[in-house]
């Protein structure tokens, strides 16, 4: 009896002791593997760790955990991650579509821009560096896809180029700076702007490719908002066995405030490129499909009514179309860019009614290349206020030129996420960050508008 309990006794024992002698390989294993994790953490990690907060601290257990594979990331962070350039200073937001075209007040408080949303938007700017802007969005009429806009009268209008199946309206559109009326504040509605007028088929059925704006303070003009609207004046046969082809390439004058047109010019080429008109609503150019650029003068009455507007002179010296130009803030240049690779400065305050010439005064060559060494050709081109800055786009390029030296100060080579559609200059200074400076205001097909500093010219 003794020899059987012995015998019962012995087999847990035994059990018991193989099952501990297990455990402690096991427990042994474990601790090896824990030193040799430890004495792998880099000392950057470890030193670093206990002055970062718990949610950031290494971790074995952060590889494991669904919720915490991938930190967090708002828009101002993923902007942030981005390489901006210097000069951007900011981006207005809010376009679900291609914006088309901007802007700016003659104040410079406002930025008008048009999107192919059928919206037009106003954005109130007081400093570029700030995180947000008042906005006002204006929907078109159904059916109206934008491509022009101009300010009318000081801050409180804008004058809207669109496109629709039966050709080209203008519309203006008034009190869009102005405060809602108090009782509109006290429901939480504003009253849209309204209609003041508009035009159909200003140009048949051309679309219009460019509005541009200027106070006529030229000889007996009263100040008052001249607008131009140029046509694509793309081509059409006009019968099948008459071989000719007859294009819509006009330009039309039009008071900014009354709606009333004050005239009618034709470029008579293939195609119109755009159209620009002098800060003193004095003199309007084209860029056209041949080297030539025409000018013509708006001649103001006694009553500072538009009496016409006539061919004065033409600027001949590029060898190929002129793929874009704009006048001096002084009025008496005028700055053209060509595809033969060439930009020319010239000087139009001359007394063309004794048949003097406009002035050829620097030819400068187009800096940017392709991958290829071909010269590329710009598409848009505005001067700074102060006259110092050319900036010009070629695709989703930006590039900021000395217009003395044609020198480059600075370039932007993908300033969108796509093409620039246009460029415009705040015509006066803008606070950024509370000190005044010069700001460019650029659109693309990315749905964006961005705003820029000028680039220091120094003693280039």
């Amino acid at each position: 009896m003794a020899a059987s309990l012995v015998s019962s006794l012995t087999v847990p024992l035994i059990s018991a002791v193989l099952g501990g002698a297990i455990a402690l390989v096991f427990l042994a294993g474990y601790l090896r593997r824990k030193r040799a994790a430890i004495a792998h953490i880099p000392p950057s990690a470890t030193a670093a760790a206990p002055d970062q907060p718990k949610h950031v601290r290494p971790s074995n257990q952060a590889h494991h955990k669904k919720g915490h594979t991938r930190p967090h990331h708002n828009a101002a962070d993923k902007d942030a991650a981005k390489k901006h350039h210097h000069l951007d200073v900011n981006t207005l937001r809010g376009h679900t579509d291609s914006v088309t075209a901007l802007h700016f007040s003659n104040d410079a408080a406002n930025l008008a821009t048009v999107c192919a949303d059928g919206a037009v938007r106003v954005f109130r700017i007081d400093d570029t560096s700030s995180k947000s802007f008042k906005i006002l969005r204006i929907n078109l009429p159904a059916g109206a896809h934008p491509t022009g806009v101009a300010f009318s009268e000081g801050s409180s209008s804008v004058v809207v180029a669109a496109q629709a199946l039966l050709g080209s309206s203008l519309y203006m559109y008034a009190d869009v700076s102005a405060p809602p009326p108090a009782q509109n504040k006290q429901q939480g509605k504003l009253s849209p702007p309204e209609i003041k007028w508009s035009h159909q088929k200003i140009h048949g059925k051309e679309s219009v490719i460019n509005l541009a704006a200027a106070h006529a303070t030229h000889g007996p003009g009263d100040g008052s908002t001249i607008i131009i609207s140029c046509s694509e004046g793309l081509l059409f046969p006009v019968e099948v066995t008459y071989p000719r082809l007859f294009a819509a390439t006009d330009i039309k004058v039009w008071h900014g405030k009354s709606g009333k047109e004050l005239g009618t010019v034709d470029t008579n080429q293939l195609k119109n490129n755009m159209a620009d008109i002098s800060p003193n609503g004095r003199f309007i150019a084209a860029a056209a499909f041949t080297a030539d650029v025409k000018v013509w003068e708006i001649v103001y009455s006694k009553d500072s009514s538009v009496k016409e507007v006539n061919k004065v002179m033409q600027l001949k010296g590029h060898k190929s179309a002129v793929t874009c130009l704009c006048f001096a803030p002084n009025s008496e240049q005028i700055i053209t860019a060509s595809k033969d690779g060439s930009i020319r400065v010239w000087n139009i305050n001359v007394r063309y009614h004794l048949d003097e010439d406009p002035k050829n005064l620097r030819v400068l060559p187009i800096p940017l290349h392709d991958s290829k060494g071909s010269v590329c050709q710009y598409d848009h081109m505005s001067i700074s206020p102060d006259g110092k800055v050319l900036a010009v786009t070629s695709g989703s390029m930006l590039q900021w030129l000395c217009v003395e030296t044609g020198a480059v100060l600075d370039t932007a080579e993908k300033a969108h996420e796509g093409d620039i559609t246009g460029i415009a200059w705040a015509p006066q200074t803008i606070p950024n960050g509370g000190v005044p400076a010069f700001i460019l205001g650029t659109a693309g097909v990315d749905k964006k508008v961005k705003l820029w500093l000028a680039p220091e010219v120094g003693s280039t």
